[in-house]
């Protein structure tokens, strides 16, 4: 453990730790735009400047380390001034248009500038705009309103382990692109969303959870597509999923998903899926009663085991549906029908 001073309060953090992490262990807020705690620190937006004491060195929270009788100032006049010099900064080739952003409600930037007192318009405006991006079924991209602070690059390095993002170009033209700047949806991108998940701004958004709105619950609950067993709170508006979120303390995933995690629960309010069952009568498929349809594949499986046996019929299970039912499917399989003919769509 080492000890720290903050605003001339000690803390003691384990050795290795960050200001912001001693910071936040100390119930002390220090506002960042480029740090999460699923990768390591970057200090690109510098908006988390505090101010060594003894030195004046004005220093970034995120990625210094804090040291045995280091002391610091967390809200000097100084580090105020310094934090909306790089808001306003970030601002001047921000859009204008953040009223109508799709990630209003959760943009780290527009929280932090209402706490810090900035407009947006304290400097000239000076926007390379660039086309959004619509190019696969998961996310949209719109560089426009990205703020190079490269949580995507290191997300993508650090913990997917992919490195389907790289930083390209420097200073004010420095921006995530996919190797030799060719379209993600060609590059080795899983589409984990791990990225968007973590972007601070709207130029990552994800489509599936577009114009539903807010949640206004989360529920903890577990991916139903394979048996890794990964946790995710679903984002629920009056009864129905607007969003997945993943970073469930203790879990087993972090702040990961895959694909199918993160974006495949569309199908639970999809408009096409079926409340009821349908059997098919004079080339029609009718809604019929459950205990209509059970006693007609009953009668058919019968029929097929008695004249073929078992091993003729096989069953295929879905990750639509829960562990428990999927273990029933094949305990009925197996101790029922006789067959070990059984698989499972995650497979496929």
């Amino acid at each position: 453990m080492v000890g720290v001073s903050l605003n001339g309060r000690r803390v003691e953090v384990r050795e290795g730790s960050t200001l912001l992490q001693a910071a936040e262990s100390a119930g002390l807020s220090i506002p960042t735009l480029c740090y999460h705690p699923a990768v390591a620190g970057g200090g690109t937006c510098r908006v988390c400047l505090v101010e060594e004491e003894g030195s004046g060195r004005l220093v970034t929270a995120c990625d210094t380390r804090a040291e045995e009788g280091m002391a610091v100032r967390l809200d000097t006049d100084r580090v105020k001034e310094a934090r909306r010099t790089m808001l306003e900064l970030i601002f001047s080739a921000h859009p204008f248009h953040c009223e109508v952003c799709e990630s209003n409600n959760s943009c780290e930037l527009k929280k932090i500038a209402s706490r810090e007192g900035i407009s947006g318009r304290e400097l000239p405006f000076s926007q390379d705009y660039r086309p959004v991006v619509d190019a696969n079924p998961f996310y949209l991209r719109d560089l426009s309103k990205c703020i190079s602070c490269g949580l995507c690059v290191r997300a993508c390095q650090e913990v997917q382990g992919v490195g389907a993002y790289e930083m390209k170009g420097s200073g004010a033209q420095a921006h995530p692109a996919a190797s030799m700047d060719s379209p993600v949806d060609l590059s080795v991108c899983e589409f984990c969303g791990l990225c968007v998940s973590l972007c601070p701004v709207g130029a990552l958004i994800a489509k599936p959870p577009l114009h539903r709105g807010g949640e206004d619950r989360a529920v903890v609950t577990t991916c139903p597509y394979c048996g890794v067993g990964c946790c995710m709170e679903l984002l629920v508006r009056d009864g129905s999923i607007t969003g997945v979120r993943a970073g469930v303390p203790a879990s087993v995933n972090g702040y990961s998903l895959c694909v199918k995690g993160r974006f495949g629960l569309d199908f639970v309010d999809h408009p096409d899926r079926l409340t009821r069952p349908l059997l098919r009568r004079d080339g029609e498929l009718v809604e019929v009663s459950w205990d209509e349809a059970l006693d007609e594949v009953t009668r058919r499986l019968s029929a097929v085991v008695e004249e073929s046996g078992p091993d003729a019929v096989a069953f295929l299970s879905s990750a639509k549906t829960t562990n428990e039912e999927n273990y029933l499917l094949q305990k009925f399989a197996r101790a029922v029908v006789g067959t070990n003919n059984i698989d499972h769509c995650a497979r496929l």
